[in-house]
């Protein structure tokens, strides 16, 4: 098993900026692709961003593209998102997800094997 848990949310104005972060405990931390998803109120939960194990591979989703950064420290176990000139729109919660499966399937929260609880954002206009 691992556990994910998100910190970092919470309100912030239009234009403005956050970092979240995602701590994992249990396995193996390093041989996991992390993720970011969001669900926004009546919405279903889409992806933001994804990174390899490595670090070395990334993945925007085009909403979080030249806006949010996907990071991570394997010594820490830990992975972050960065999220600039942020817009009411990115108002969610927001899910750290780890998977095993290779990048074609990262956008994807069927294949992923853990999630965390979430942590809201809210962007006020």
């Amino acid at each position: 098993q691992m556990q994910l848990v998100e910190s970092g949310g919470g309100l912030v104005q239009a234009g403005g900026s956050l970092r979240l972060s995602c701590a994992a405990s249990g396995r193996a931390f390093s041989t996991y692709v992390m993720a970011w998803f969001r669900q926004a109120p009546g919405k279903e939960r889409e992806f933001v961003a994804a990174i390899s194990w490595s670090g070395g591979s990334k993945m925007h989703a085009d909403s979080a593209k030249g806006r949010f950064t996907i990071s991570r420290d394997n010594a820490k176990n830990t992975v972050f998102l960065q999220m600039n000139s942020l817009e009411p729109e990115d108002t969610a919660v927001y899910y750290c997800a780890a998977t095993q499966k290779g990048s074609t399937y990262w956008s994807r929260p069927d294949v992923m094997n853990y999630w965390g609880k979430g942590t809201l954002v809210t962007v006020s206009s």
